[in-house]
C-alpha cells in the first residue's frame, strides 16, 4: 500500500530504505541500515562518558577540600603571558568574577552558622511545602502531556485543515510550553528555599531534568501503544508515524527559540529601551541569558535526536543544522536582546549534571529502541522500510549468522550464550578492580603532593624570616642579637636584672 504525503516517501524517514538490489546475505539494506544507527548510538556513547568521566575527574580534584583561598585567586591568578588588551580585559572580568562568587558563598555560610533551632525548624517546613508544590506542578504537566497526547490521536470529525494541524501538533506544543514555562518557576521556587546560589542552580537543573525527560518519556510511551488499531482501519507505518512525532518536536522547539527571541525578547528590550518608565516596561523587568536552562534546551534537542535517528535517520542532519542556526539566534539574543547578569554561575560545578543528562538521554533512545524492536513486530503493524515482508531484525541477522562458516557461526554462538558470561564478568571486575585502585593511588598521590605545597610554603616563610633577621643584624648587630634572644627565648625564662647598689 503507498504511503501518503512527501516526506514519508523522502530520505528523511524509516519508510524509504526498502530493501532494493543490495540483497545478499551478510550484505543487504537492513543490516547496513542497523550498522549506521548503532555505530550512531556507539559513538555517542563513547563520546558522552568520556567527557562525563573528565567532567567528574576535575570536579572531584577540585572540590570542596581542595579549592584555593583567596590569596592564591588574587596573588596567582594572572596569566602573565598574556599579550592583548581584550584577553588581558577578560583575564581580570573571570578573576573578579570569581571572587565575588567566592565572597557570596562565604557571606552565605557565616548566615547559615548563625541560625537557631527555630529558624532551621521553619526553613526545613518550608522547603517541604516548596517540594510538595514541585511535584504537584510536575503531576499535572505530566497530566496535561497524557491529555494532549490522548486528543490529538482521537479522531474528530472536522474539515476545517487549521484544527486538524493544531491537533497533530497539540502535544509537541504542549511539551514545549511545559518546558519553557516550568524551569522559570522552579527557579523562582528555589530562590524561597534560602540555598547558596550554586545550590539553587543545582536544584532547579535537577528538577528541570526530571521535567524534561520524564515529560519525553511520557509522550513516547503513550506514542508506542498508539490508539487501538480497528478492523477496518488502513494499515499504516508505525515506524514512521514514531519519527515523524520525533520531527515535529525538533521543528517546534527551533520555532519556539526563534519565536521567543524575535518576537517576545527583542520587542521587550525595544520597549524598555524607548519608554523605561512605563508599567509594562518595568512589570516585565530585565533580561537575563540564563546559562543553564539553554545549556538544557540543547540537551534536551540532542535526547530528541537520538530517540528518534532509527525512525527518522536525518534527523541528526536536521538537527545540526538548526542547531548552527540556534547558535546565530542566541548570539543576537545576547548581544541585543540581554543585560549581564549581576549573580555569577560557575559552569564547572553544573557541568557533570549536563552530562550525566546526556547519559539519561542515552539510555532513554537505547531502551525505546529496544522495546520498539519487539513492539513493532506486532501483526497490526504495517510492514514497510528495511524490515519489509515479514523481515525483523531478528530472522535478518540469523540468516546472516547462518551464512557463515562454521567456526564463525560457533564463535558467534558462543559470544552471544550464557557461557561467555562468566569470563566477562571476570574480565570487568579486574578492569573495573585496576582503575578504582588506579584513582585511590592518585588520591593519595594528590594528597601528599597537597601536603608537599603546605611544607614548602612554610619552608618559604622560615626563609624570608632567617633572611629579615639577617639583615636586621647586618645594620645593627646589638638590636639584632636582642630581637632574637627575644623572639627564640620563652616568656617565663626571662628574668629580671639584679638591681644595682
Amino acid at each position: 500500500m503507498p504511503l501518503k504525503g512527501y516526506l514519508d516517501r523522502s530520505p528523511v524517514f524509516y519508510s524509504f530504505y526498502t530493501r532494493g538490489s543490495l540483497d545478499l546475505f551478510c550484505l543487504n539494506t537492513p543490516l547496513l541500515y542497523l550498522a549506521g544507527i548503532f555505530a550512531i548510538l556507539f559513538l555517542s556513547v563513547m563520546m558522552v562518558v568520556r567527557r562525563t568521566i573528565v567532567g567528574y575527574k576535575h570536579t572531584w580534584m577540585l572540590g570542596r577540600r581542595h579549592r584555593m583561598n583567596v590569596s592564591y585567586k588574587i596573588f596567582c591568578g594572572w596569566d602573565f603571558t598574556i599579550q592583548y588588551h581584550a584577553a588581558a580585559k577578560l583575564k581580570g572580568s573571570f578573576i573578579r568574577n570569581d571572587i565575588k562568587l567566592f565572597l557570596e558563598e562565604q557571606n552565605f555560610s557565616m548566615r547559615e552558622a548563625k541560625r537557631t533551632l527555630k529558624q532551621w525548624a521553619h526553613l526545613y517546613l518550608l522547603r517541604v511545602t516548596l517540594n510538595l508544590l514541585v511535584l504537584s506542578l510536575l503531576g499535572g504537566a505530566f497530566y496535561l502531556i497524557h491529555f494532549a497526547t490522548v486528543k490529538s490521536q482521537s479522531t474528530v470529525a472536522t474539515n476545517d485543515p487549521l484544527v486538524k494541524l493544531l491537533l497533530q501538533y497539540l502535544p509537541p506544543i504542549t511539551i514545549t510550553f511545559i518546558n519553557l514555562f516550568l524551569p522559570h518557576v522552579f527557579r523562582k521556587i528555589s530562590s524561597f528555599e534560602d540555598y547558596s546560589f550554586t545550590m539553587q542552580v543545582n536544584a532547579t537543573l535537577v528538577r528541570s531534568i526530571f521535567l524534561k525527560l520524564a515529560s519525553l518519556g511520557i509522550y513516547l510511551y503513550f506514542v508506542i501503544i498508539g490508539p487501538p488499531v480497528g478492523p477496518n482501519s488502513p494499515p499504516k507505518c508505525r515506524e514512521n508515524q514514531f519519527g515523524r512525532e520525533m520531527y515535529k518536536l525538533c521543528i517546534f522547539n527551533f520555532l519556539i527559540t526563534f519565536c521567543n527571541t524575535f518576537f517576545l525578547n527583542y520587542p521587550r528590550k525595544l520597549l524598555r529601551k524607548k519608554y523605561p518608565s512605563s508599567f509594562l516596561a518595568r512589570l516585565l523587568g530585565k533580561q537575563h541569558f540564563l546559562i543553564p536552562f539553554n545549556v538544557l534546551d540543547l540537551v534536551y534537542a540532542q535526547t530528541v535526536s537520538w530517540v528518534g535517528v532509527y525512525y527518522c535517520p536525518l534527523l541528526p542532519l536536521i538537527g545540526t543544522i538548526t542547531l548552527i542556526v540556534t547558535l546565530y539566534i542566541k548570539k543576537f539574543m545576547v548581544l541585543h536582546c540581554c543585560e549581564a547578569e549581576q549573580r555569577m554561575f560557575r559552569a564547572s560545578s553544573s557541568s557533570v549534571l549536563f552530562y550525566f543528562m546526556l547519559l539519561l538521554g542515552l539510555l532513554m533512545a537505547t531502551v525505546t529502541l529496544g522495546f520498539d524492536l519487539y513492539n513493532f513486530t506486532s501483526k497490526d503493524s504495517f510492514s514497510c522500510g528495511p524490515f519489509g515482508e515479514g523481515r525483523t531484525v531478528f530472522n535478518v541477522t540469523e540468516e546472516c549468522v547462518l551464512s557463515l562458516p562454521s567456526p564463525a557461526q560457533s564463535t558467534l554462538r558462543y559470544l552471544a550464550s550464557e557461557a561467555f558470561a562468566i569470563p566477562l564478568i571476570l574480565a570487568e571486575i579486574i578492569i573495573l578492580t585496576s582503575y578504582v585502585s588506579r584513582g585511590r593511588a592518585n588520591q593519595k598521590a594528590i594528597e601528599r603532593l597537597k601536603d608537599m605545597l603546605v611544607m614548602s610554603s612554610s619552608d618559604k616563610r622560615f626563609l624570608v624570616k632567617e633572611h629579615t633577621t639577617m639583615v636586621r643584624r647586618q645594620r645593627n648587630p646589638h638590636q639584632a642579637r636582642s630581637a632574637r634572644i627575644e623572639e627564640n627565648v620563652p616568656l617565663n625564662r626571662h628574668k629580671d636584672p639584679p638591681p644595682r647598689n
